[in-house]
């Protein structure tokens, strides 16, 4: 059973970090994910504002979602590279980050995120875009 299998029947319990940090994925397939995640006084810097890294992974997280929805069941990823620029800042309210798949070639994968408050269509907090390393458990 592959990553989006054991989501799929055992929802955010198949990842310890969903659980930890009450991320629900609302879809994964065909090349996309969507999450969200209700932001609690815990998650907030010292300035009262999300913590940047959360931005970071909740992208991370909804574009694993959607390159897993185009992998074979041998397939494994794992990040290259990811950048993030933050466009706006979150106190509360429930966050939901977009990743898509932009091209999959045999051994990389190219994908973009988004994250925004409100509704998937809210206001644009911050953009990503990150390469991931495509591999097979029977080419190891």
């Amino acid at each position: 059973m592959n990553y989006l299998e054991r989501i799929r029947s055992m929802g955010r319990d198949a990842n310890p970090f969903f659980r930890l940090m009450g991320i629900e994925v609302e879809q994964a397939g065909d090349g996309q994910g969507v999450i969200s995640m209700k932001v609690r006084p815990d998650m907030l810097n010292g300035e009262g504002w999300l913590q940047g890294g959360i931005f970071t992974a909740l992208a991370d997280e909804a574009m694993v979602l959607g390159i897993y929805s185009l992998t074979g069941p041998a397939e494994q990823i794992a990040t290259i590279t990811e950048t993030t620029t933050f466009l706006g800042g979150a106190r509360e309210g429930t966050l939901y980050a977009t990743g898509r798949v932009v091209r999959k070639g045999k051994r990389v994968v190219f994908a973009e995120g988004e994250v925004r408050d409100g509704a998937p269509g809210g206001r644009l907090l911050s953009r990503s875009s990150a390469a991931f390393a495509l591999r097979s458990e029977s080419h190891s």
